[in-house]
């Protein structure tokens, strides 16, 4: 940026006096605020804060631009859009301060969260994956007929991340109502703009894209005002995503411990000189609609506003830790359903069971949509959603850019409007992709702020199919250490039918992990009705006394398998479910036959048998007369050719593990 910038050109735009003083009503309370929270971070009442001071006009102009409505996805230094949308202050404060009276109850910070009742959804410190999640948004507008937009906040250094190309890429393949905001402020913590980008400017980036891009004076809370608001009556009417870039400056620290020595001083001195409160304010006296004393009544109303504000959070009480309540709100409240037996049922396979699922869980759920890559014409490169496109239509069984970050973030938007949303991994390898979005932003919404993310993601793994490192991984250990998932692994077409359907009706994120050898080889009967089954239930495969299996997926039936072979007296338990787990049908098999293997084809070293046998081995000792065993494939990654992949998998070295553990 240089150092010598035009002064700022204000026009009303046609707007009344009224409406100009109060946007300089709306830019003097943040910057009060902030000038006061500085105060109180030196104080230690605060511990961190990321000023906004010289921005104000791109979070205010934007916020007053849209309908109370519509959803606005905020940064770091995005006051004005809470204060503007009327948050009620004394939250706000308490949040800062970490008191239970804020919107995270203590356990985020900052503008880490969310007020639906405000429709603000805030960031989380990756910066981009905010993007998609307007985009969802955008999309529940545009499938419900709503003549609404969405509008997300990134910043320049934001605009580097592929979550930020995802977002653009999906939102315009999908013409979706949303606009994406760049403030640009000259620097990524330290990092200056021309170590970011090589585009003359990031307005440019759109281009690429296919998709409408503007570049005006962040500093300008009028020119910011009406360009959004000309942008959204646009695309109410006409939907179609547009790239905003809002020049402006940090004029101070990227956050207050890390200060601004790397800056120029000129440079900020003149950025300091192009003050959009003080210009305005400016503006607004010499249009003889504001006076100095004017300013300075208006100075001391919003300093007993912030004061007043203030004294109810001081009197709020401080955080009182709850083990309990800390474990119970994890998860969104969800209805267990209680296992029934089928009323009737057909024999059919695997795979189908899945479809049949998919089929009257859209038939249900009439706001539920999938999502996923050659998922409608092409029925997915399994054919599950076959035929699914001419029944339910291209809105709700969408094909999707190669972006499963993007993806996933669109369902998690397409939630908070008030949707559901089935993703498919086109192969579960392939959520490494969209890895950052369902760990970060799926699994901890409930717990940071309450709100429910009703989104489940499919995942076809498992190998045995001669399909190599990259389509063969079963990789739910990745995710069973993350709290706020819940993950379902079926090895029957009953299992696979019912779960996948409680998976569609709860409100919390489910992986749901479903083993391609199983999909033709495999057949069973299956309910015909909608008949759901607990998430955290296992069930005893085939009972036995001298030796459990604990085990889920293919090790049921590999299971199952040697011990019918062998002729041997082994319980087989499917847990079916791994988060939740049911440790009580774990316990009582244990008690029955006092001997465990734990079994699971993901590679040994970090499965999620060794939670299993640390857990066993912790509350079942007494019970044991045998050590626990782990059996599972050799660590290295899953080869191609069968000889190899045959050695990889556990199952041809299972029948001499057991023999030892029922000798032992």
């Amino acid at each position: 940026m240089t150092a010598s910038l035009p002064p700022i050109q204000f026009d009303q735009s046609g707007l009344d006096d009224e409406q100009l003083i109060t946007l300089y009503d709306q830019l003097l309370l943040p910057r009060m605020i902030e000038e006061k929270m500085l105060k109180q971070l030196r104080q230690g009442v605060i511990s961190k804060w990321f000023s906004g001071i010289g921005q104000e006009a791109i979070g205010v102009g934007c916020a007053a631009a849209l309908h109370p409505d519509e959803f606005l996805f905020t940064m770091h230094r995005n006051l004005g859009v809470f204060t503007t949308r009327e948050v009620p202050l004394e939250r706000l404060f308490a949040q800062w301060q970490g008191k239970p009276g804020g919107f995270t109850q203590g356990r985020d910070r900052s503008f880490h969260f969310g007020s639906m009742e405000h429709k603000i959804v805030g960031m989380i410190s990756h910066l981009g994956p905010q993007l998609a999640l307007a985009a969802g948004v955008a999309l529940r507008h545009k499938l419900m007929g709503e003549q609404k937009v969405s509008l997300a906040f990134t910043g320049d250094g934001g605009t580097s991340e592929g979550d930020f190309h995802e977002a653009l890429n999906v939102a315009a393949v999908w013409q979706l109502p949303v606009i994406f905001v760049v403030e640009n402020n000259g620097y990524g913590l330290s990092t200056p703009v021309r170590e970011q980008y090589r585009c003359e400017q990031l307005s440019d980036r759109g281009v690429g894209y296919g998709m409408r891009s503007l570049t005006i004076d962040g500093n300008n809370v009028l020119e910011v005002f009406e360009t959004v608001s000309t942008l959204a009556r646009e695309l109410r009417e006409n939907p179609e995503p547009v790239l905003l870039e809002c020049n402006t400056f940090r004029v101070r620290g990227h956050e207050e411990a890390s200060g601004v020595k790397y800056v120029p001083k000129e440079l900020i001195a003149t950025w300091k000189a192009r003050d959009p409160l003080e210009n305005y304010g400016d503006f607004l006296e010499s249009k003889g609609l504001l006076s100095a004393a004017d300013r300075k009544k208006k100075e001391a109303a919003a300093k007993k506003k912030i004061e007043e504000g203030l004294r109810l959070a001081a009197e709020m009480p401080p955080v009182v830790a709850s083990e309990e309540k800390e474990l119970r709100d994890v998860f969104a409240p969800a209805d267990i359903p209680v296992e029934t037996a089928p009323t009737a049922t057909e024999e059919i396979r695997f795979i189908d069971a899945i479809t049949l699922a998919l089929r009257q869980g859209m038939q249900r759920h009439d706001d539920l949509v999938l999502m996923g890559q050659d998922i409608a014409d092409y029925g997915g490169v399994f054919k599950i959603t076959d035929g699914f496109l001419k029944e339910f239509g291209a809105g709700r069984v969408r094909n999707t850019p190669l972006c499963e970050s993007a993806i996933v973030g669109a369902g998690l938007g397409l939630s908070l409007a008030g949707g559901k949303a089935m993703v498919e991994m086109q192969f579960g390898d392939f959520v490494t992709c969209g890895f950052n979005q369902i760990v970060n932003n799926l699994a901890k919404l409930h717990y940071r702020w309450a709100q429910h993310a009703d989104v489940t993601v499919r995942l076809p793994v498992g190998g045995g199919v001669g399909a190599g490192p990259y389509h063969s991984q079963t990789m739910e250990a990745w995710f069973t250490s993350v709290p706020g998932l819940k993950i379902v692994y079926p090895s029957t077409p009953e299992d696979a039918h019912g779960l996948l359907l409680t998976a569609l009706d709860d409100h919390n994120p489910v992986l749901y992990f479903e083993h391609k050898a199983l999909y033709r080889s495999l057949s069973g009967p299956v309910p015909t009705d909608y008949r759901l089954l607990p998430i955290g239930k296992a069930r005893v495969a085939r009972p036995g006394n001298e030796l459990s299996v604990i085990t889920y997926g293919m090790g049921v039936h590999w299971a199952t398998e040697v011990a019918e072979a062998e002729g041997w007296d082994v319980e087989v338990l499917d847990l079916r479910s791994l988060a939740p787990l049911d440790y009580d049908a774990i316990r009582e098999t244990v008690r029955k036959t006092n001997r465990v293997l734990v079994l699971h084809e993901a590679s040994l070293t970090g499965g999620f048998g060794g939670e299993l046998a640390a857990w066993i081995g912790e509350h079942c000792f007494e019970d044991l007369d045998a050590p626990v065993r782990r059996l599972a494939s050799l660590d290295t990654p899953v080869p191609f050719a069968a000889s190899l992949e045959e050695q990889y998998l556990p199952k041809e070295r299972l029948p001499s593990v057991m023999q030892a553990l029922l000798e032992y």
